[in-house]
């Protein structure tokens, strides 16, 4: 049988599939499938003897990268080498690498994630003598990305900030570093004033798809259009009721755009869902239709056993904690559910607190997804900036960190002569302590020298040992001995060595993980460069995937999505949560995007929803009255149970229980 006529789709998917020159638009409902169809898809082009590197295939996180590569080597039975699954960011740096001296970069360019453009802004700040209040550099970065992607303007940026933003820049590009938005930016800029460069993936890229379209920036699309433009085989895939990220630069208005850029596409929508009960889909539906901008269309399943929306009003956020907990506690008893399967959903961080005290008084196994990522603690730093000094020196901010970690005696009059040098022979910290070692008429002494001169000896040792190498992982072990960084956690943790001991094995789990890398066969030219973009680009990917199954999953609604669970509990269904008042007070136009999310987090569940919506809430220390969001009475109340008391499991299910695990175990009883 072709692959480009599988069986198991249904009209819709199958004609999505079949569909492969000229632009498309697939419209996917939630738990439609999506996924499915766009691997299928790829596969159906290989098969139909399009070659590997004529196709682009483009989402968000690695790990959907990853995931649909795997799907696309099951269907064709082999690893495609030579095929282009890929992030946004990703791809951007592809294009940097290639071109980056077009713009006056070098191709060892770092990339700084926010820790790292906070600390340079915080640089910059000091040099132009302009003091920062505390949260005040988050903001100056969050509205410089703002004016730079155009979701605000340059004039409504105060004068200030603009002459911190040109100090900022100028130092990024002497330590010849990007930022995130500079990853999609940079590679436009390249494509519109080299036209050669453009060209090139015009010549190669002949067919391309885009998951998650309701999830793309407007530079992303513009991206992706310069692309596309040439052969015009392009086929996007999203779903307008699930854009919720805004706030983040997801610009809606892509859908409007992809229609004016390629007007003759072809539109398809998956309705058929393959997730959820008739009940859930039913509420999704009666809520998604209060908004207007949206295109028409309606779920639908065959599965016709859908239990009721469970609907219950705890007095406060305490009694909600415990409402959740026992009703798990019950579900498992008498269903058998396990803890792994159920999801609860938060509109904040914020609410999971006394959910966590909960679950830990009734011993219930969970996690909180949102923490802070593996790769951000601090002992991890101070390896990857290890990694980031070696493979671009000019890198000041990496630089900086690793000059004195561990303590070499460099003290701050050095460190103030070294930055002084670099500003008045505007060169990176690498290249002026190099100058400060050399100079006959050097103004440090003889201390500082040697000290100088041993780190500046450290970079150079082991710089070509991490560039020209296979072993990455085995040159940083040596490093991290060299340097003898054990003593310096033992140092910083005198009066606990446990701390130091827990810090050092999360140095050997990071070396492990280096090494797992670079012996991964997927990973066909394993580089420094790609490493640290990979960690870089999304951190959270390789450490979500330890999951235990056996965990009750916490989580926001935003980091819900693409995400199910047979059973979900939305909490904190009250009007100023869910919606969000400060996204009403910022634009009442957010009441759609609000929706949006609710709607997001109906349609997580598989066969079973309950919704909480307490009576009072502690908000700044006071107790307040709440009332119930107003998105719940846009669920059809045929669907809503309404449950008043709090479930407890009796004496039977408890025996029930209890005689299944025996039956399971091979026990015997009377």
């Amino acid at each position: 049988m072709p692959i480009d006529t599988p069986d198991g789709l249904n009209p819709e998917q199958r004609k999505a599939v079949t569909t492969h020159d000229g632009p498309l638009l697939i419209i996917a409902g939630a738990g439609s499938g999506k996924t499915r169809v766009i691997t299928v898809r790829i596969a159906a082009l290989l098969d139909s003897g399009v070659a590997q590197r004529a196709i682009l295939g483009l989402t968000f996180t690695n790990k959907a990268a990853r995931e649909m590569g795997e799907r696309i080597r099951e269907i064709m039975g082999r690893k495609q080498r030579d095929l282009t699954v890929t992030t946004f960011h990703s791809f951007g740096v592809s294009v940097l690498r290639r071109y980056a001296h077009l713009l006056g970069y070098r191709d060892n360019f770092s990339i700084y994630d926010t820790q790292d453009q906070t600390t340079l802004l915080r640089e910059s700040a000091r040099e132009i003598k302009m003091e920062l209040e505390p949260g005040e550099a988050s903001a100056a970065l969050a509205m410089f990305s703002a004016a730079k992607t155009g979701r605000m303007k340059w004039d409504d940026v105060p004068g200030a900030y603009r002459d911190l933003y040109a100090d900022y820049r100028e130092h990024m590009m002497l330590y010849n570093a990007v930022d995130f938005d500079d990853l999609i930016l940079l590679p436009i800029r390249i494509f519109k004033e080299h036209p050669e460069a453009l060209a090139h993936y015009h010549e190669r890229f002949r067919y391309i798809m885009v998951d998650e379209f309701q999830d793309t920036s407007a530079d992303q699309y513009e991206l992706m259009r310069l692309i596309a433009q040439h052969h015009r085989n392009v086929a996007v895939v999203g779903d307008d009721d699930q854009s919720i990220y805004s706030w983040r630069g997801a610009n809606y208005d892509n859908f409007l755009l992809f229609e004016r850029d390629f007007p003759e596409l072809l539109e398809i929508k998956l309705e058929q869902n393959y997730r959820s009960t008739d009940t859930i889909l039913a509420a999704a539906n009666g809520v998604i239709a209060n908004n207007r901008n949206r295109k028409l269309k309606s779920l639908w399943t065959g599965s016709t056993s859908g239990k009721p929306i469970e609907l219950s009003f705890p007095q406060d956020e305490a009694s909600e904690g415990i409402y959740v907990s026992e009703m798990i506690k019950t579900l498992a008893m008498r269903d058998g559910l396990r803890y792994g399967d159920v999801g609860v959903l938060v509109r904040t961080n914020s609410l999971t607190r006394n959910l966590e005290v909960a679950f830990l008084s009734e011993n219930i196994p969970y996690r909180v997804s949102g923490g802070e990522s593996f790769f951000q603690r601090r002992e991890i730093k101070d390896i990857t900036s290890y990694i980031r000094a070696l493979a671009n020196p000019d890198d000041d901010v990496s630089l900086l960190r690793v000059l004195n970690t561990p303590r070499r005696g460099i003290g701050r009059k050095t460190i103030e002569e070294i930055i002084a040098v670099a500003g008045r022979q505007k060169t990176s910290l690498f290249s002026a302590i190099s100058a400060l070692i050399h100079a006959a008429d050097t103004p440090l002494g003889k201390k500082a020298i040697a000290d100088l001169s041993t780190f500046h000896e450290l970079i150079d040792t082991y710089r070509p040992k991490l560039l020209g190498g296979k072993r990455m992982a085995d040159t940083m072990r040596a490093l991290v001995d060299s340097i003898d960084y054990w003593a310096h956690l033992v140092t910083e943790h005198p009066n606990n060595d446990k701390v130091a001991k827990w810090k050092f094995r999360n140095i050997g789990l990071f070396l492990d993980f280096v090494e797992q890398y670079e012996s991964d066969p997927d990973n066909l030219s394993p580089s420094p460069f790609e490493f640290l973009a990979r960690i870089t680009l999304d951190p959270r990917d390789d450490v979500d995937d330890r999951n235990d199954p056996g965990k009750v999953n916490i989580m926001t609604i935003h980091a819900a999505k693409g995400l199910e669970h047979q059973v979900v509990f939305v909490v904190g269904c009250e009007n100023g949560i869910i919606p969000h008042a400060r996204a009403i007070e910022e634009n009442p136009d957010n009441i759609e995007e609000e929706r949006r999310l609710f709607y997001v987090a109906i349609t997580r569940a598989r066969e079973k929803l309950y919704l909480t919506s307490c009576r009072t809430r502690k908000v700044m220390r006071e107790m307040q009255e709440c009332s119930p969001s107003p998105f719940l009475e846009e669920i059809p109340q045929e669907l809503v149970e309404v449950n008043e008391g709090t479930p407890t499991a009796d004496d039977a299910e408890s025996f029930d229980y209890f005689a299944a695990v025996k039956a399971r175990l091979g026990v015997g009883g009377e």
